[in-house]
């Protein structure tokens, strides 16, 4: 080498780590190919007369099918009409395990909620008990974080809450307290505990969780937050949609203005198909075409 030029270290080869088949926050949440045997993804919604033709059920399934084409997504009513009816759930099943005779199972079935609600996980287990198929029911849609985040956007598009600590920090109409109303009685409450934890540290703001199921337990709310300072009150709806509507928070009659709910957010999305993903992982199906595809990059 000549000794006039500065010499510089060569980079040696280093050994990778093995190849991780799941996790990651750059994964995909769902394998880019899988059987056709796979298990559906359903969503499993509430109430009685939802229309799963419009609203949050549909978006939602609208885009889990675009962002995972591999996956057979249904929507499907818990309280559906009976087998006879081709949108309850035990309907779906039974077609979704026609299409599937290998034996494995139907379907991976997702409760579209945002918190604990055991009424409508009893009547969700009921109905797969009922329909006779081999189908998973998975834990409700949830991540303390992303919810977290729904909720401050919601906020922040009716006006009650700045969008973030630097754009639009003061806004006139902001709220200086928030109630989360969640469904599901003092259950559901409670586990939106660690969600208002974080709500409050994005808004800077006191966050307290109710179940809108009791008008005594909001009121008991909305007292605890004046005693705090609050004047001016928002609620933060923390339900998708079809669990409860805006008229039922309207009939609390507390005086507080009413952000919209969750509805069909792509964190909704994101969290369906992480669950989904995580079922079929446990599952460990045979993968069709590239075997790099399950875990792989987005």
């Amino acid at each position: 080498m000549d000794p006039g030029r500065a010499s510089f270290p060569v980079r040696q080869p280093t050994m990778r780590p093995p190849r991780r088949t799941e996790g990651g926050r750059h994964r995909r949440a769902v394998p880019a190919s899988l059987p056709q045997s796979a298990p559906a993804l359903v969503l499993a919604v509430p109430g009685r007369d939802t229309d799963l033709s419009v609203g949050p059920a549909a978006e939602l399934a609208a885009v889990l099918r675009v962002d995972n084409p591999a996956v057979d997504v249904r929507a499907a009513r818990i309280d559906g009409g009976g087998p006879d009816d081709p949108t309850d759930l035990r309907a779906v099943l039974a077609d979704a395990t026609a299409r599937r005779p290998d034996g494995g199972p139907c379907a991976v079935v997702i409760p579209l909620i945002a918190t604990v609600n055991p009424p409508v996980i009893r009547r969700l287990r009921e109905a797969v008990t009922a329909s006779g198929t081999n189908a998973v029911v998975s834990g409700f849609i949830n991540s303390n974080a992303m919810i977290a985040e729904v909720l401050h956007i919601r906020l922040a598009e009716a006006g009650l809450a700045r969008a973030d600590r630097v754009r639009l920090f003061s806004i006139v109409t902001a709220a200086d307290g928030v109630l989360i109303a969640t469904v599901g009685g003092p259950d559901s409450a409670g586990a939106a505990n660690v969600t208002s934890v974080l709500l409050a540290a994005r808004l800077a703001l006191p966050v307290i969780t109710a179940s809108a199921d009791s008008k005594a337990a909001v009121h008991e709310a909305a007292l605890r937050l004046k005693e705090m300072g609050v004047n001016r009150l928002a609620i933060a709806p923390c339900f998708i949609g079809p669990e409860a509507t805006r008229s039922d928070l309207d009939a609390l009659s507390i005086g507080a203005e009413v952000a919209a709910p969750i509805g069909a957010h792509s964190n909704i999305a994101k969290l369906a198909a992480l669950t989904y993903g995580k079922v079929i992982n446990q599952l460990d199906l045979p993968y069709q075409g590239n075997p790099d595809a399950h875990g792989a990059h987005e």
